[in-house]
């Protein structure tokens, strides 16, 4: 009989071999089941402090190196070259002291993620700036209630900050932009489903035309209302005018923006509608439209960024005027992009302020818009609005009582005929 070589037990208490834990011991039969180790929570993403240590190595060495270049040893200066000849050397620099710890593939993982936030932090910085300046510039008349309230009617030239205000050009800002908006917004957007959805001979036509009309130079657009508008037809300059020219500046950018949009609509779902007997006019307005509405908010919204910053336009079509006007059909409408061009070169110091006013006032309004739109069309799609589901709620509790309503019907028969009278 043939006896096997086992390895001898373990104590209770020992330590096992080839554990991976050094001095694990084996419980005895008494100890009872092993308690299982404590769990470690495991951090994803993120940076540990190896990342920043090489990150402020990176910049601090390419800082030193790029002074001593500018300053000891190449004839260079400016302050946008040695910005731009820091950021180089950073790069060069955080990817030689990243192949020093990591890969290559993770190197150029690094270095990727650095440009792009290194690219965020510059469009921030560059924002910031120019509100900032508005801002300090423009505080001066904006701290004042007559800047909002008042307009430049009985306001001379050396007149003091708290007199006058921008009342006539926020008002024809907003009365130009809504009108501009009021046409080009149901044009685009036809024209945008015409393109992605209906096709045939004329789409190519059609789009060649808009993306043209995208590059078109808005001193154009001005020229072509002044010359066919005021006058070939004879009509005045006014803010309906301007605001004409501001709507061949926007439609271009809603058409395209909104026919991207719309050719990202999975055409699962068009299908899905076709089978259960939608026409394409259904199909377009109850399952395309509501699928890309935050897409169609974000075109509405660049086309109104486009058209409230116009000047050249707003100059040849409304004309310019101190006085207000809230009739944007008869004479002269000033409006923002105007009102600064001209107060901010003349040579007055409260004119000047009155005009980044102004600007940090359009800025304001830019904002106030892109909030509203977002807020209005933001759902996803498919989500419901409150109404909507207030709707679907009431309609249930109604089909439940009519459930109710049936179901009680038959115990109340049976109940009747049991009643003597009726047997």
């Amino acid at each position: 009989m043939t006896t096997l070589d086992l390895p001898p037990a373990a104590a209770p208490g020992a330590a096992v071999p080839g554990s991976d834990v050094p001095g694990a011991a084996v419980p005895g039969p008494a100890a009872g089941p092993a308690e299982p180790r404590p769990e470690k929570r495991v951090k994803l993403g993120g940076g540990t402090r190896e990342d920043v240590f090489t990150v402020a190595g990176a910049a601090v060495g390419s800082l030193a190196l790029d002074w001593m270049l500018y300053e000891r040893v190449l004839p260079f200066s400016g302050a946008f070259g040695f910005l731009v000849c820091w950021y180089l050397l950073f790069l060069g620099a955080y990817g030689t002291l990243g192949r020093l710890q990591w890969g290559p593939l993770l190197v150029r993982e690094r270095l990727v993620s650095v440009v792009a936030w290194s690219a965020g932090l510059l469009v921030l910085a560059l924002i910031v700036d120019q509100v900032g300046y508005l801002a300090v510039r423009g505080y001066e008349a904006a701290q004042h209630l007559n800047f909002f309230t008042e307009s430049m009617e009985r306001t001379a030239a050396l007149s003091p900050i708290t007199s006058g205000g921008a009342l006539n050009a926020i008002v024809g800002s907003l009365e130009q932009v809504g009108l501009a908006s009021l046409f080009a917004v149901p044009l685009g957007i036809a024209a945008a489903i015409f393109m992605s959805e209906v096709g045939g001979r004329m789409a190519k036509p059609v789009r060649t035309l808009v993306e043209a009309m995208t590059a078109l130079p808005s001193i154009v657009a001005g020229l072509f209302v002044l010359g066919i508008v005021i006058l070939t037809l004879g009509f005045d300059k006014s803010g309906f005018a301007a605001s004409l020219a501001l709507t061949v500046m926007m439609m271009p950018i809603v058409t395209r923006a909104s026919e991207v949009v719309i050719r990202l609509v999975p055409g699962t779902l068009r299908e899905a509608s076709y089978a259960l007997g939608g026409s394409q006019w259904r199909t377009v307005w109850n399952v395309v439209l509501p699928t890309a509405r935050p897409g169609l908010v974000t075109a509405v919204v660049l086309g109104v960024a486009r058209g409230i910053g116009e000047t050249s336009p707003v100059l040849l079509t409304s004309g310019f005027t101190p006085q207000f006007n809230a009739d944007p059909f008869h004479e002269h409408q000033v409006s923002l992009p105007l009102y600064i061009w001209n107060y901010v070169k003349q040579p007055y110091p409260e004119m000047v302020a009155r005009a980044f006013a102004a600007g940090l006032t359009l800025m304001a309004l830019v904002l106030i818009l892109f909030v509203t739109a977002r807020v209005l069309g933001g759902r996803r799609p498919g989500e419901l609005t409150r109404a909507q589901r207030r709707r679907i709620d009431r309609e249930a509790r109604r089909a439940e009582g009519a459930a109710r309503s049936a179901a009680a019907l038959p115990a109340v028969a049976q109940s009747t005929a049991a009643l003597p009278g009726n047997s």
